[in-house]
């Protein structure tokens, strides 16, 4: 990992985190709150139902109190007045009064007469709850409240029902009446999907925000990113550029000392030597004479590679002169076909220009001399609108990438050319094939603003 990304996940890493822990604890707190709250909700409406029932209750028990206060235990008649005034006791759609005895028989179900006359005992809702041997139950006992599942009669559809029940000792009945419940599930379910609604809407804000901090610690990280690649680069380059100045005033001071000073001594001792030979005349031994042959045989490879270093030709006479120069060295070292072909630039190249373009086409023949296997090498320097270009082909054997045996050292030269022409903002293009030896083409475009007007160099052509 690079050490932007590591900066990013440092940054963002911690944030999600803390986001997922934030809605993790904000999701959960409010969804034990609203519970409560909607618990408590349920319960005081029920509460409400509850004592809605005992009202009821009490109603009829006041209605019927008179007759069965007076009535003995066998009282059919006062039995069948108080089962005729409680079924005559509706209210609402759904709401009436039930009788059972404790033998599990009804006796009143006015909205629901199937039932009367029946014994049901035994009897469950779909739940698998007892009904009617839980409310002769509860009735025993002094009364209460049940609830279980039951049919509404308006509807015929089934919904809980909380029922109030009472006993009459005397009688042995249990009567009761019951209030459908459904309508307060449906507001406590209703407030609960409200209540995750909020919830989800909650994470959503608080994701959206998290995602929008993440897109600014992304982009600010970029811009940084960028900014510090922008300056690293242009230091790199200004480094480069650096270097290559160093490298072109080390060649020269050492051109120089080569030309000026090694190959003028070498210069002196072959004339000495030469001096020594005439007078020696006929006396004079081989092994002299094949010393002085090979004193300028160094003295031209001296001036050769001071030449390589830094042609003087370059400074003196421009770009084109000295490839030509260039170019007649190499036919001449390597036997080569060699062909240069220039023209009179409207403009002139400026001085990294020309080293540029010079060390490129330097690096491209001793390329050819190496590796091409070529026999006829053209090179081209012109000017166009765009600025000027220096081509190089070769009818060698051309390239692949890697070369096998030359992995880690492979492209140095290559590399060297594409470092030199950036420098200078232009352009460099290599077409090569293996696959069909074409030979090889380099081309080095330089942009225009590397070209300066005639009047400030007018005796130089490129």
């Amino acid at each position: 990992m690079s050490y932007g990304q590591k900066i990013f996940l440092l940054a963002t890493v911690p944030l999600v985190l803390a986001v997922f822990l934030i809605s993790l604890v904000v999701a959960t707190q409010s969804r034990q709150l609203a519970e409560r709250e909607i618990q408590a909700l349920e319960e005081q409406l029920i509460a409400t139902k509850r004592a809605e029932l005992q009202n009821y209750l009490s109603i009829a028990r006041t209605a019927v109190v008179n007759t069965y206060g007076r009535a003995a235990p066998d009282d059919e008649a006062a039995k069948l007045a108080v089962t005729q005034e409680l079924s005559s006791m509706l209210y609402g759609q759904d709401g009436y009064f039930f009788v059972f005895d404790y033998d599990g028989n009804n006796l009143v179900a006015p909205r629901q007469t199937d039932l009367i006359g029946r014994n049901w005992l035994g009897l469950t809702d779909p739940n698998g709850t007892e009904i009617t041997d839980a409310l002769i139950r509860i009735a025993r006992t002094g009364g209460g409240y049940h609830s279980f599942i039951w049919t509404k009669p308006s509807t015929g559809e089934q919904a809980r029902m909380i029922t109030y029940v009472n006993g009459f000792q005397d009688w042995r009945w249990v009567i009761g009446t019951g209030i459908f419940i459904d309508d307060v599930l449906e507001n406590v379910a209703a407030s609960r999907a409200e209540v995750q609604a909020r919830i989800t809407r909650t994470s959503f804000y608080i994701v959206a925000i998290a995602i929008v901090a993440l897109i600014g610690v992304f982009l600010t990280g970029m811009f940084l990113n960028l900014r510090e690649r922008r300056l690293a680069d242009a230091k790199l380059k200004e480094l480069t550029q650096r270097i290559i100045d160093t490298q072109e005033e080390e060649r020269g001071r050492v051109a120089r000392e080569l030309h000026d000073g090694i190959s003028q001594m070498l210069v002196g001792v072959r004339y000495a030597l030469e001096l020594t030979r005439r007078k020696l005349g006929e006396n004079s031994s081989d092994s002299l004479n094949k010393g002085i042959d090979g004193l300028g045989q160094t003295i031209q490879e001296v001036r050769r590679i001071s030449r390589d270093l830094r042609p003087g030709v370059l400074d003196d006479l421009g770009l084109g002169p000295a490839l030509q120069a260039l170019t007649d060295d190499f036919r001449t070292r390597t036997g080569i076909e060699t062909e240069f072909e220039t023209v009179v630039f409207r403009n002139r190249l400026d001085q990294e220009a020309r080293i540029a373009l010079y060390r490129i086409a330097q690096e491209a023949l001793t390329n050819i001399e190496r590796h091409a296997h070529a026999t006829h090498v053209h090179m081209t320097l012109k000017g166009h609108r765009s600025g000027a270009m220096l081509r190089v082909s070769d009818n060698g054997v051309g390239m692949t990438w890697p070369q096998p045996g030359r992995r880690g050292t492979h492209g140095l030269g290559l590399r060297n050319m594409q470092e030199r022409i950036e420098q200078i903002g232009g352009t460099l293009r290599i077409t090569a094939s293996r696959s069909a030896p074409t030979g090889t083409t380099i081309e080095a475009q330089v942009p225009l603003t590397h070209l300066l007007s005639p009047t400030k160099t007018p005796k130089e052509h490129a």
